[in-house]
């Protein structure tokens, strides 16, 4: 047995599940240790556990979030067998079909999920947790100033942010946090998922697109599209892009918005992974239209939006 597999079995054997025999590591995490134990019945259950948990109430924000992307909008989730300070554990799903008519699906359940989950207000009742980090959802009704303090500056104190983000580019964010009006559109809040990326999308047992590891919040519905957009979606969900623009009447520059939207995720594993696969590199390159020239004159940077 693995180090990880071991450590995850004496987790759930402290918290009561004393039927489980076994645990297969599972592949694709990145904050938690994760795998599939298998019960005295038979059955099995999906487990993941931290070694050092962020805080004591990280599992139960998730399994709140869960929760609520299934009663709210309607999205299938596991369901929660346990969640306490420890360990989170949930019924297994199955890996997604690779097929067109899936990242379909996928479309209408986000896009559902978008447009009938409307807020007046920008945040969440309680902070929760973007993998091993704070995710900050102080009510705001301002949507640009929430995105701006909340879901970008709020990262400039991470260690790791702070030695791979130099002044000129911790400037540079600042300044088009202060231009964000003009970068994009006024959108209403809407309830996300909040981590969507591809490895977050998976299937019920008959089929139906289900998500994990929600990081809910109502904000942009564009965050979560951000999201897949840029983290290299299989070449199947191509159609999913094209169907969730339809459903939901997207503008056409909906894709130049992508990278300044992404700059919160790519903040975010700068701040707890280390390498960060190239996020940091990402950040600067979305930053430099913001960097101010040495040039003398009042030339105003141009947005990589138009």
């Amino acid at each position: 047995m693995t180090d990880g597999a071991a450590f995850l079995l004496g987790q759930l054997h402290a918290a009561g599940l004393g039927d489980v025999v076994g645990v297969e590591p599972a592949v694709g995490g990145l904050a938690a240790t994760a795998g599939l134990a298998r019960r005295g019945d038979g059955t099995s259950v999906f487990v993941k556990a931290f070694g050092e948990p962020p805080s004591e109430g990280a599992f139960a924000a998730e399994a709140e979030g869960l929760t609520v992307l299934r009663e709210a909008g309607g999205v299938a989730t596991p369901e929660v067998v346990l969640a306490d300070r420890d360990l989170l554990v949930l019924s297994v799903l199955r890996p997604r079909p690779a097929t067109e008519v899936f990242w379909e699906q996928v479309a209408q359940v986000l896009a559902r999920l978008h447009t009938t989950t409307r807020s007046a207000r920008f945040g969440w009742h309680q902070d929760n947790w973007l993998g091993r980090r704070r995710q900050v959802n102080t009510w705001n009704d301002d949507g640009f100033e929430f995105f701006a303090q909340h879901r970008l500056l709020r990262w400039l104190d991470e260690p790791r942010v702070q030695q791979a983000v130099d002044a000129a580019d911790r400037a540079a964010l600042e300044r088009l946090c202060d231009r964000l009006p003009e970068l994009l559109p006024v959108r209403p809040a809407c309830l996300t998922h909040g981590d969507l990326w591809a490895m977050n999308v998976m299937a019920t047992a008959d089929g139906r697109p289900a998500l994990i590891d929600p990081a809910v919040s109502y904000t942009w519905a564009e965050v979560d599209l951000a999201h897949l957009w840029t983290t290299a979606p299989p070449p199947e969900a191509h159609v999913f892009f094209e169907r969730y623009a339809e459903l939901t009447g997207l503008d056409r520059g909906w894709r130049d918005r992508m990278p300044i939207l992404q700059l919160r995720q790519h903040l975010a594993v700068i701040a707890q992974f280390d390498p960060d696969w190239g996020a940091a590199d990402l950040v600067r390159d979305t930053l430099a239209p913001f960097r101010r020239r040495p040039t003398a004159g009042t030339h105003q940077p141009r947005s990589p939006a138009g």
